[in-house]
């Protein structure tokens, strides 16, 4: 129980998980930034950012099919 407490406590703030979360989607990262972010990340803003730009690339994705299928 302290161990999630812990971890749900770090302290990078909610940008720099996004900055992680968008190099996820991309694909590429350092092997270092990789290993500072699973130490300093807060799991619950990882899974936040995660939704929100899953859901932005949907419905871009979506704007572009439309835009293309209306020309």
């Amino acid at each position: 129980m302290d161990d999630l407490k812990e971890v749900t406590q770090r302290k990078m703030s909610f940008g720099a998980t996004v900055k992680a979360v968008l190099w996820s989607f991309f694909g590429v990262r350092k092997k270092s930034a990789y290993e500072e972010d699973t130490q300093n990340l807060n799991p619950v803003h990882v899974i936040i950012a995660g939704i929100i730009a899953a859901i932005l690339f949907v419905i871009t994705l979506l704007a572009v099919v439309k835009v293309v299928v209306a020309k």
